[in-house]
């Protein structure tokens, strides 16, 4: 097949717009922080956690929001087929009349002494075709756009795979914490409760006043209280655990069953440079890639200002059973006629329709490379914003270790104390809502730590190169769609390795204007 006439492309040039870039992170002097490169594929592996490790497969094999993602990667490709298309002859189709006519006996006017039978056949086939050449890259420019939109698509997809596999960490990280404080209030009622038998001994002996007994009944209380606000806290985030995994929440339970701890961050992260977020980071290439068809929409319209050049012809053969005639000459030469030639149209009269249309997709381009620029700032702030979490937090659960051990110690002293009588029960009371508030803001603090970290990977980029080699739907509904729909190619059958996707898919990973056809 020769490739479509085509002359020149209007229309601006794409150029990847400067963006705002430091030169290194806030946090890059930190001991805890590496400005190395690292593979961010499998970065919750560092957690050293089986289980969050099964959360986020499942996350990825069952998630709905992703799977949503991955049906629009297919719908985008599918308009990418009909944008290609149209650089084709636009007009192309057969037609055929077949009809049987009968007229009225009486009817003398349309039939004058029956010059014509009253009865007869009448035949017609034929075809057209009707090809606007594509001298200013109108089609071409389609054809970039709905390229460019596929991979936006692409990105979209892995930045959504990179937001799942954060909040499935993040949330994993809050139940841990929750699970956490609610075993150290625990652990600090049965430490209250010896503390108010010691208070009520004391009563009942004459040694103190009932005083020390309603005091400590009502530290006690308190702390008992916030065991169910805590255990409606964990429901809460196993729910939304559910919903991550695409699963019910009592399913979810059976994975959380096993005893773990909060998981600990590495002692050391290499986040490499800022500059590097430009090209790991899917909501950035996303960016990109949409100011890209933009760029080729505005082609698209400046076309519309010019001359559209038309090449079309027609070619049928006709016959019928009219004055004793028969349906056999139908594919003889003197049946058949044809007429073919150029054509031209110019809206020269749009009174400023055109014109404004380029504008209004120029400004839409001028928005889009705005939003480009300020989603790369954004990603700096938010991995700035984990790294100084993670700093930060090392250095706030250092010294609330210090804490906590000193108020594990000053309670036990004071509880001795108060039995000897050399220390009033006040002090008993401060020692333990110290040591409970201690444990408890450390336990909240190594969260925030592990969290923070999970923020700074989720900022990097990282975990959407998972996908490499996988099919944008899993194969149930692939099965599903192909049921439904012919796919062709653009959706492998089960069993058929899908095709190689870019590494970094980007506006160099643009195909071809002219490509064949793809049915």
């Amino acid at each position: 097949m020769t490739a479509p006439i085509a002359a020149c492309s209007i229309g601006p040039n794409f150029v990847t717009p400067d963006a705002p870039v430091a030169a290194n992170w806030r946090e890059a002097r930190a001991a805890s922080i590496k400005t190395s490169r690292e593979d961010y594929r499998n970065w919750w592996t560092a957690f050293r956690d089986p289980t969050l490790n099964r959360l986020v497969a499942l996350a990825y094999d069952q998630n709905l929001t992703l799977m949503e993602a991955g049906a629009r990667v297919l719908k985008a490709r599918a308009i990418l087929g009909e944008a290609v298309g149209e650089v084709y002859p636009q007009t192309q189709q057969l037609n055929g009349v077949a009809d049987y006519t009968k007229l009225p006996q009486s009817d003398a006017t349309a039939n004058p002494g029956n010059a014509i039978k009253n009865n007869f056949w009448r035949v017609n086939l034929g075809g057209q075709v009707a090809w606007e050449i594509d001298l200013w890259g109108k089609f071409r420019h389609g054809v970039e756009s709905a390229d460019a939109a596929y991979l936006a698509s692409i990105a979209g997809y892995d930045d959504v795979l990179v937001s799942l596999i954060g909040d499935v960490a993040a949330n994993y990280i809050n139940i841990r914490t929750l699970q956490a404080q609610i075993a150290i209030a625990q652990s600090n009622v049965v430490k209250q409760k010896q503390a108010l038998e010691i208070a009520q001994a004391r009563f009942k002996g004459g040694a103190t006043s009932e005083l020390d007994v309603y005091q400590a009944q009502n530290v006690l209380a308190q702390t008992q209280a916030a065991i169910p606000q805590y255990t409606a806290q964990l429901l809460k985030q196993v729910n939304a655990l559910g919903v991550l995994l695409g699963e019910p929440p009592q399913d979810v339970d059976g994975l959380l069953r096993s005893p773990r701890g909060i998981p600990a961050p590495p002692a050391t992260v290499a986040v490499g440079i800022p500059a590097e977020l430009l090209r790991r980071r899917p909501d950035v290439r996303a960016a990109e890639l949409k100011a890209v068809a933009q760029s080729a929409q505005v082609g698209m319209a400046e076309a519309d200002l010019y001359p559209a050049f038309t090449l079309s012809g027609a070619l049928g053969t006709a016959a019928s059973t009219t004055n004793g005639a028969t349906l056999k000459p139908l594919f003889t030469q003197p049946s058949i006629g044809f007429a073919f030639g150029p054509s031209f149209s110019w809206p020269i009269l749009n009174y400023g329709q055109i014109t404004n249309n380029v504008r209004a997709q120029d400004a839409e381009l001028q928005a889009l490379l705005i939003n480009y620029k300020n989603t790369v700032l954004k990603g700096q702030r938010e991995v700035e914003d984990g790294l100084s979490g993670y700093v930060q937090g090392r250095q706030q659960v250092g010294y609330l270790k210090q804490s906590v051990n000193a108020a594990s110690n000053a309670l036990t002293i004071a509880l001795s104390q108060y039995q000897l009588g050399t220390r009033d029960f006040t002090t008993v009371l401060t020692a333990e809502q110290n040591l409970y508030t201690a444990q408890n803001n450390l336990a909240t603090a190594q969260g925030n730590v592990a969290v923070s970290l999970t923020t700074a990977y989720r900022a990097l980029g990282g975990g959407w190169q998972i996908r490499w080699g996988r099919d944008f739907v899993p194969e149930p509904v692939r099965d599903e769609m192909r049921a439904r729909t012919n796919w062709g190619e653009l959706l492998p059958p089960a069993g058929q390795k899908p095709p190689a996707t870019p590494g970094l898919p980007g506006p160099s990973d643009l195909g071809p204007t002219v490509r064949p056809p793809q049915w």
